[in-house]
């Protein structure tokens, strides 16, 4: 399957499983205001956008009931399973033994993180060290996708690599023999968003910091994936660098036509800044960039 049928068969899944029709206020005629549950049913622009990107999917209107927290769950899992399966279409670029998860797993699970673990043990047991310190360093991450290391047989595969008895290759998490204990290395930490509001931007931006400023080793992809409709909410996150190494839309070729469909000037504007400034990319550009 190509990456475009892969994408094609992930829009449609979110189209049935996630995009609901809600009513909201009433207009002038009386009737209430409908609009996709991805949009903010205060803001016009945001409403228009959201049903020109649901009219170029070619999404049936259902007005099913569903929660704001099963539609963000259900949009965690289907991406997952999109970007799991779009990375082995391209493993031969980057080989091994991963492992994509929507689990709720504390960073503290993971290679550059466990010592993590031992710091939150000793604040839990001292109301000082709790008080001062806190405990929101640990992040669980909505989508994790992390690598396991590998044996001596593997790396020796193809010609004598390392061997035990030689002083070298030591203290890499890589090599499986030298850890007492097995943790998977945390490769990619995915902030999923189905919507964009700026308090969710701060803690995704928080999240991230935590991330860069806690390691013990590389630092993992820090990306957040979102199908908000408004490129200046999507600005909130995208904006600037050094936290996140980019935003992934979920349809954002569909945004860009959509966008112009509305001939809204401003979103647009802002829209092709961040794409041109290589803040924001498409959900289709995401399996290659965790292959880097």
């Amino acid at each position: 399957m190509s990456i475009a049928a892969l994408r094609q068969a992930y829009h449609a899944r979110i189209c049935q499983e996630v995009i609901r029709i809600r009513r909201g206020k009433l207009d002038r005629k009386g009737t209430a205001i409908e609009y996709p549950n991805f949009a903010d049913g205060d803001n016009r622009s945001s409403i228009s956008i959201a049903w020109a990107i649901v009219k170029l999917f070619n999404c049936l209107p259902n007005y099913e009931g569903l929660t704001e927290q099963t539609a963000g769950d259900r949009f965690e899992l289907i991406t997952k399973e999109f970007l799991e399966k779009g990375f082995e279409l391209i493993e031969h670029l980057r080989p091994g033994e991963w492992h994509f998860s929507t689990i709720q797993t504390a960073i503290s699970s993971f290679d550059q993180y466990e010592h993590l673990a031992h710091v939150a043990a000793a604040i839990k047991q001292d109301k000082e060290l709790s008080s001062a310190l806190g405990g929101n360093y640990i992040v669980t991450p909505d989508i994790i996708v992390s690598r396991a290391s590998v044996s001596d047989d593997e790396i020796n595969r193809l010609g004598q690599v390392v061997a035990k008895e030689d002083p070298v290759a030591a203290l890499t998490p890589l090599r499986r023999v030298n850890r007492a204990t097995i943790h998977l290395i945390l490769h990619a930490s995915i902030s999923c968003k189905w919507t964009i509001r700026s308090d969710r931007a701060q803690n995704t931006r928080t999240e991230a910091l935590n991330l860069i400023r806690n390691r013990k080793g590389n630092l993992p992809h820090i990306v957040a994936v979102t199908a908000e409709p408004l490129p200046t909410r999507i600005a909130a996150l995208a904006l600037g660098t050094g936290d996140l190494d980019c935003v992934y839309h979920f349809a954002l070729s569909e945004l860009l036509t959509a966008t112009q469909m509305v001939k809204n000037e401003d979103q647009l504007d802002m829209l092709t800044m961040l794409i041109d400034g290589r803040r924001l990319r498409d959900i289709s550009d995401l399996p290659f960039d965790l292959a880097i």
